[in-house]
């Protein structure tokens, strides 16, 4: 049963190019939260670290950890697997240390029904427009034209996850967006009001969508 003394859990999931990765790290430089690092079978981009950002493994050593039940998570995405393994995060959370995971909504469902006794919070982000979406995908290291075409396809299948999610907020300016995460967190945590508009993301969503 979950204590005062443990840490909690933070999910932050968006369809691809509406900045959760980005988010995170921020979180995690100006607050007390772990970022749940993931392995994956993909490539690392030219920017990345490994063993900092992702580790990354081959097919075999993945199917590996999942025939020994060792991930609290994990998902096909764009045709490469992800997943978080459990160890590291209830070791941080027992510890009293929060944790943060960037993963997509299939992950975030599976944390979800696990109904894990540590104290939960979900946040999908959503970009301002498509044309923003679009623009923020081409401008990323996959210039491939092809690549971003199957990311704004993936958009419209993704963004309907929206409603699973405890808060959804638009990330127009990364400052405010940051802002209004921290602000929610902070809220939840003391159990007081939270500024949010409900009727203001349903619009949001029905734009993106129509």
């Amino acid at each position: 049963m979950s204590t005062k003394k443990d840490g909690i859990m933070i999910i932050l999931s968006s369809p691809s190019g509406a900045g959760k990765t980005t988010l995170v790290k921020l979180l995690s430089q100006k607050n007390n939260y772990h970022i749940s690092i993931s392995h994956t079978t993909r490539k690392p981009r030219q920017s990345e670290i490994l063993n900092k950002d992702y580790y990354f493994v081959d097919e075999i050593k993945f199917r590996d950890l999942i025939n020994k039940n060792e991930f609290l998570e994990y998902a096909k995405v764009f045709n490469h697997l992800y997943g978080t393994t459990k160890t590291p995060v209830l070791e941080k959370l027992k510890k009293g240390q929060n944790v943060i995971f960037d993963i997509d909504w299939q992950g975030a469902d599976q944390i979800k029904n696990k109904k894990m006794n540590f104290k939960l919070i979900t946040f999908f982000l959503l970009p301002p427009s498509k044309k923003v979406l679009f623009e923020r995908l081409s401008n990323r290291d996959m210039k491939d034209k092809l690549i971003v075409e199957e990311r704004m396809k993936e958009f419209t299948r993704d963004v309907l996850h929206w409603i699973n999610y405890d808060y959804v907020l638009i990330n127009d300016n990364l400052d405010d967006c940051y802002s209004e995460i921290k602000d929610i967190i902070d809220a939840e945590i003391k159990e007081k009001p939270k500024n949010y508009n409900i009727d203001l993301i349903r619009q949001h969503v029905e734009n993106l969508t129509s």
